[in-house]
């Protein structure tokens, strides 16, 4: 192989890792702005669920909820939001979890990963198996056996 063919073999080498390494940049760019758009829109929900909360003493109805939801900046990135105040008593902590979503990340840093709302209005991200893990200690039978059907 001569001097020229070195070169571009060389060069044809620099660009596809370059290619590579932009490609996978962009990818984790995107995710993180999902993340941050769907943190943005929990963190609106948190805060129209505590002052309804203040005001009437209780959580607000699913029916509620869905009337104001597509009007949160960046609810589009929440995705499927499952909320929990049929199961929300006196008796629950406000480290009840209230509203989730399944957030599926293509990227390989983050995986699949639960954004939560917390009845006391914190957000938070949790790793599936951990959100599994808390869900389960928190769900009633009934609740379970309601999300099966």
């Amino acid at each position: 192989m001569n001097s020229y063919q070195k070169r571009v073999l060389t060069n044809f080498i620099t660009v596809i890792i370059f290619t590579v390494i932009a490609v996978f940049a962009i990818v984790v760019f995107r995710d993180w702005v999902n993340r941050s758009e769907a943190t943005k829109a929990m963190e609106q929900l948190g805060k129209t669920v505590l002052a309804y909360r203040k005001d009437r003493g209780s959580v607000p109805p699913e029916s509620y909820i869905n009337d104001i939801k597509e009007n949160l900046i960046g609810y589009a990135r929440l995705g499927d939001l499952n909320y929990r105040a049929l199961w929300i008593d006196y008796e629950c902590t406000d480290d009840e979890i209230l509203a989730y979503s399944k957030k599926t990340s293509r990227s390989l840093l983050f995986g699949n990963i639960y954004i939560l709302l917390r009845l006391d209005g914190r957000v938070e991200w949790l790793k599936e198996r951990e959100f599994k893990a808390l869900l389960a200690q928190q769900q009633s039978p009934m609740e379970v056996q309601m999300m099966k059907e």
